[in-house]
């Protein structure tokens, strides 16, 4: 076979957590006194970690001090909602059963906080075995950067060429393509497909199982 692993990027890819995100985020800036944002706004918005999804959901006038508030106020609020409503999409169980009975190696690598990552994947995917699960916040690099996505392939003992990764944004194509791996953008997710094809996308799906077709 072709690929002997696939690597997942999290949100937006495997499970929709996109509403207790905004939940959680929108929580912080009302406790604050800021402006709330909705959910296609948080679309575009997170995907590069909680420091990232902080700093553009508060205003600009926001001060260096008012940010790490709200970082920790984050933590807590989501704390309080991650597994809500955040659910897998539709699809994402076959998809994992089928790569199992091909016995393909799975990872994860997130840019979401390991431990939020780490509970997720165990209350939500308690039937499929992952041979990593890498979140922001363990010394690795956030994505683009592939650091970790290399360190799951050599901790694998796998080529990197090797690997089939999936993403539903331009940062997760960048980092397939920084890592040498066959980048493919979901249409499920947060992001659109020029933003995935602009930013290295080969292949395009738009139902999980559609990527049994690339592993033909």
């Amino acid at each position: 076979m072709k690929y002997q692993a696939v690597l997942f990027d999290l949100d937006g890819t495997l499970l929709d957590t996109i509403e207790d995100l905004t939940d959680s985020m929108n929580a912080v800036l009302e406790r604050l006194g800021f402006p709330l944002h909705n959910i296609e706004e948080y679309k575009l918005i997170v995907g590069e970690g909680i420091d990232v999804l902080i700093k553009r959901s508060l205003p600009d006038s926001a001060d260096l001090e008012t940010v790490k508030k709200a970082i920790n106020m984050m933590k807590e609020e989501y704390g309080k909602r991650y597994k809500l409503k955040t659910k897998p999409y539709p699809g994402i169980p076959e998809l994992l059963d089928g790569l199992v009975a091909r016995k393909l190696s799975m990872s994860i690598f997130s840019n979401k906080p390991d431990e939020f990552t780490s509970k997720l994947v165990s209350k939500l995917f308690p039937a499929w075995h992952f041979d990593v699960v890498l979140g922001e916040g363990r010394g690795i690099p956030k994505k683009p950067n592939p650091e970790g996505a290399l360190k799951i392939a050599n901790q694998l003992n796998i080529k990197p060429e090797k690997f089939l990764y999936l993403g539903d944004t331009g940062i997760d194509m960048q980092t397939a393509k920084n890592a040498g791996m066959m980048g493919v953008g979901v249409l499920w997710g947060f992001r659109s497909q020029k933003e995935l094809i602009e930013n290295g996308a080969k292949h395009i799906i738009l139902h999980p199982l559609e990527l049994f077709k690339i592993l033909e």
